[in-house]
């Protein structure tokens, strides 16, 4: 019986280590090259207040702002305007209690088939372009890949991605600055400041189903075992970056859909940028545009390549790159 045991055990692990052989090879094999950085034609512009096109500026230029605001958006016509009016609210507010703080809200609308950049370009005509900006996407490139387009468009000294459903309330911003602040001395100016709904794990997986919950702890496992260590919640969609660490952590990301996030923060802890994690305040909100099962199934597929990429060498990370 014993020797029938360990030659199972034998196959069983011969099996194993085919299966990661051969994931691998398909990893490495269909790795692509860095995604496109170019532009098209009419993604070099924005529309200003009167309707004009103006050049978009480049991350790669001094800022001028204290402060950039990223919001991808995809057919969000009707969540939008709730996220837009809370944050320009806060910050209109604070710039009028404090004459020297400057921003700039760039909403990203990644190829829309709604009146998403319509929608977007009224808060521009009412608060003006040097505030409001819109970069209507030629094609859908996915969140990640909507923030990065955003953010090379950016001219704040620190920049904010903060998604259009206005889930986490815009005031703790002010939480990140300060999470941001506590890290000093930033090494070669990079900081990344994560907002973070862990607190809430004990009453979201009270109002979950038993098989949500499982996929919530799996995905979380694969992301501390293959990727990001210490970050408890990857996922949360309000970030804070000084324009140095964004630079260094987007010019270097491959993934631009959901997991997107998970090698961001991969990518801050290959350089060595400081990383903190802040509590916020969020709020589920109807209309998500991830389909749970399937939705996980991708990010835990997109994960386990991201590890094998790297560790095959089929990534590499290298210095920052100009986009075009």
């Amino acid at each position: 019986m014993a020797p029938l045991l360990l030659q199972l055990a034998g196959l069983g692990a011969a099996l194993l280590a085919s299966a990661l052989i051969l994931i691998s090879f398909v990893a490495f094999i269909t790795a692509t090259e860095m995604p496109d950085l170019h532009r098209h034609e009419q993604e070099k512009f924005f529309l200003n207040a009167r309707g004009q096109k103006e050049t978009l500026p480049s991350i790669w230029d001094s800022p001028t702002k204290q402060l950039s605001v990223v919001v991808p958006s995809y057919n969000e016509e009707k969540r939008l305007p709730v996220m837009m009016d809370e944050a320009l609210s806060y910050l209109e507010k604070r710039q009028k209690q404090d004459p020297t703080f400057t921003y700039e809200v760039i909403v990203v609308d990644d190829g829309s088939k709604d009146q998403t950049s319509e929608v977007a370009f009224k808060y521009c005509q009412k608060y003006g372009s040097d505030k409001v900006r819109v970069i209507t996407l030629v094609k859908n490139r996915g969140k990640g890949g909507a923030i990065r387009m955003g953010i090379f468009s950016s001219r704040g000294e620190k920049i904010l991605m903060a998604d259009a459903d206005g889930a986490t309330k815009f005031p703790d911003v002010e939480k990140l600055e300060k999470g941001l602040n506590d890290l000093q001395p930033w090494p070669d100016q990079m900081a990344i400041a994560c907002g973070s709904r862990a607190h809430l794990e004990k009453e979201s997986i009270a109002q979950r189903s038993y098989f949500r919950t499982l996929l919530m702890y799996g995905f979380h496992f694969l992301v501390w075992f293959l990727c990001v260590k210490g970050i408890r919640d990857t996922q949360c969609g309000f970030k804070l970056l000084t324009r140095e660490a964004a630079s260094r952590t987007f010019s270097s990301l491959h993934i631009e859909r959901w997991a997107f996030d998970v090698e961001l923060l991969y990518i801050a802890q290959f350089f060595k940028i400081p990383i903190a994690e802040i509590a916020v305040n969020w709020t589920e909100i109807e209309g998500s545009k991830l389909v749970p099962f399937w939705s996980w199934l991708q990010m835990g597929k997109d994960l386990l390549f991201i590890r094998l990429r790297y560790l095959t060498g089929a990534w590499r990370l290298q210095q920052p790159r100009k986009v075009n």
